[in-house]
């Protein structure tokens, strides 16, 4: 099963053994999911959730672009496993070509996902599996 999720937030790992690794945290099922991500990735996750436009596309404003361009469409984003501490998320989207509709499904880091689904306002869901292993308290994190 899956739960709908929201972004929480983002912040820095304040973890004594760590340097300050960006974080997403989801919300999910009333918990919170960290996925650490890169600051790269913090950045372009900011701005979408800011509504800031960068002055130049960043990659994920360019996909969803040339996605759209193609006659594509974003339907949702899973983050649907966790591997030996690593996310795992697909992206499911739609394609219409001459009349008809095909279903497409691309394999996607995390922050690469929530980065899209921030920009078309699609949903992000999250495996029961995923919240089980990863899932904290909300308010064991503080984000901005």
């Amino acid at each position: 099963m899956t739960h709908e999720a929201t972004v929480h937030g983002l912040g820095i790992s304040a973890d004594e053994h760590d340097d300050g690794t960006p974080v997403v945290v989801l919300e999910a099922r009333e918990e919170a999911v960290p996925i650490f991500i890169s600051a790269d990735q913090a950045k372009s996750i900011s701005h979408a959730l800011e509504g800031k436009p960068f002055e130049r596309p960043l990659t994920h404003d360019l996909f969803v672009e040339m996605l759209t361009e193609f006659g594509g469409a974003i339907d949702r984003v899973r983050i649907d496993a966790l591997a030996e501490h690593t996310f795992m998320a697909k992206i499911d989207a739609e394609q219409y070509a001459a009349g008809e509709r095909s279903t497409l499904t691309f394999d996607a880091r995390p922050s690469d996902a929530i980065a899209i689904a921030l920009r078309v306002d699609c949903p992000i869901v999250v495996a029961d599996g995923v919240i089980d292993e990863a899932g904290r308290p909300p308010d064991a994190f503080e984000t901005r």
